[in-house]
């Protein structure tokens, strides 16, 4: 299985690297525009998108990538626990909004589910 993993943060793309390595390939996108241009030359299997990015958020990649044909799984971690913000996610096409801290055994659990 093969995961594009979307966040600024080095530290948290390393971490979901950890957590990933016996379940899935994974590989890295800085930002949203990053992930784009990734996301139409490779094949993935399931993105996990960050909703606060510099640049481009999650909310507008995953509605990019949505709008242009990529039907994959997406994950969408957020700090933002208000119910508004989850349905904002699922309402741009994500498959699953999550709330950070993310738990390593919730996350394997459902990249293996949805991958």
């Amino acid at each position: 299985m093969r995961v594009l993993v979307v966040d600024d943060s080095f530290t948290v793309r390393e971490y979901y690297r950890a957590v990933l390595k016996d379940v899935a390939e994974v590989d890295e996108a800085v930002n949203g525009f990053e992930a784009l241009e990734k996301a139409f030359v490779e094949s993935y299997d399931l993105f996990l998108v960050d909703v606060n990015m510099p640049k481009m958020d999650g909310y507008h990649l995953t509605e990019e990538l949505r709008q242009n044909g990529v039907d994959r799984p997406i994950i969408m971690i957020s700090t933002e626990r208000e119910d508004q913000d989850r349905k904002k996610g699922l309402s741009r096409g994500a498959t699953l909004y999550l709330v950070k801290p993310v738990r390593p055994e919730q996350l394997q659990f459902f990249v293996r589910l949805l991958g």
